[in-house]
């Protein structure tokens, strides 16, 4: 491989990507988060913003190339010779070369279809940087059927129309925003630095370039004392946007962000699950004229099943909430602790005997009752973040 050149030291890997860019390759454009003041997100606090040098990036993707051309080249050997070679080649490069092979191994083996630009917030670059970065992506892995970044609404609202129709047809073809809330209350609360008319705004540009759109919901994040207002004004944006996915992210209070002490003062309240439930069934029940994916793709959500698409599966997913709330608070008990312990999965686990004993035999030793689970809850909650 070629020696790197100027002061470009290495692919660089940011510390996080949606759960479904599982498979696909990394490649950080930005680094960090621009506005970093989401007082819910501890993420990218004391870590300074900055905009990889464009040429990097380039230089990112030509080392991955080289990289998958080994692969391919590697692939013609039988598996054991295969293997040495393998070892050979990992032995013989230098540490930054070797992050790159360990990348475009993994990439490799997932069928190399989808690419993921990192980190918070890609789209705050030059369109035309955009572009480039795009275009090399594309002519060197011709294959690849998605790329996909996240994007604040405040960054996508200053992109004008054809530039982000430029970004489009050179191959981004979908965008993550966090949306978390579209009360403007629970915006300002949050800190979140846009309102919900940007929300509408950006979401609204993105589907007009024909970009995939994935907006990400947060019930509970207003707390009890904004829950209502959370999912009545959450669900009129995803009305107005009509986003090609709705993606459910359960709040979780985490002791070391910002936002922790506005619970302290009692500006808020934390929401318990039963609470998230029935603030997610009233949003779900809310969504009216649109053709969203609803998406229950995060270990914080108690119930995965609550997945559909609109308008179609709406009932099914309200049937799914409805059955959690009609549960007593013995069995709500059970489902809650199964579930965030990982011995029950989905809803069918209640009535798994075997999963039911381990579950009764956790709240027995461990003493929990109907009074304290909501505290045990939480304290396991935090450990998924």
């Amino acid at each position: 491989m070629n020696k790197c050149i100027n002061d470009y030291e290495g692919i660089e890997i940011g510390p996080i990507r949606p759960p479904s860019e599982a498979e696909s390759l990394l490649i950080r454009v930005t680094r960090n988060c621009p506005w970093n003041k989401c007082k819910f997100c501890g993420l990218y606090k004391g870590k300074k913003f900055s905009i990889r040098k464009k040429e990097h990036v380039i230089e990112d993707i030509d080392l991955i190339k080289k990289c998958i051309e080994i692969l391919w080249y590697v692939q013609e050997f039988e598996s054991r010779e295969r293997q040495a070679k393998l070892q050979d080649i990992l032995g013989s490069i230098s540490d930054n070369e070797r992050d790159a092979f360990y990348c475009a191994i993994r990439w490799f083996n997932s069928g190399m279809k989808s690419v993921f630009l990192q980190d918070a917030n890609s789209m705050i670059i030059k369109p035309d940087d955009m572009l480039d970065i795009l275009k090399h992506i594309r002519i060197n892995f011709p294959q690849v059927e998605r790329i996909t970044s996240y994007a604040r609404s405040d960054a996508i609202a200053r992109i004008s129309d054809e530039d982000l129709k430029r970004i489009a047809d050179a191959g981004l073809n979908r965008i993550h925003i966090g949306m978390e809330s579209a009360s403007d209350k629970v915006l300002q609360l949050i800190g979140k630095g846009v309102d919900k008319q940007t929300h509408i705004m950006a979401g609204k540009k993105v589907k007009k370039a024909g970009i995939e759109l994935s907006e990400y919901v947060m019930p509970g994040v207003g707390g009890n004392e904004y829950s209502k207002e959370n999912a009545l004004e959450t669900a009129d944006a995803l009305n107005q946007i009509n986003p090609d996915f709705v993606r459910i992210r359960t709040f979780i209070l985490l002791d070391t962000v910002p936002l922790a002490d506005d619970y302290q003062t009692g500006i808020c309240t934390r929401a318990n699950d039963t609470a998230v439930i029935e603030e997610l069934k009233l949003m779900i029940a809310s969504l009216k004229g649109i053709t969203s994916t609803i998406v229950s793709d995060h270990i914080l959500n108690l119930i995965p099943e609550v997945e559909g698409i609109l308008p179609r599966d709406q009932e099914k997913m309200l049937s799914v909430l409805n059955w959690y709330l009609d549960l007593d608070e013995a069995e709500k008990m059970i489902f809650r602790i199964g579930r965030r312990t990982g011995i029950m999965n989905c809803m069918i686990d209640l009535a798994d005997s075997n999963s039911r004993e381990k579950v009764e035999s956790i709240i027995g030793q461990n003493k929990i009752s109907i009074n304290d689970v909501d505290e045990v809850i939480y304290e396991i909650m935090k450990g998924f973040v």
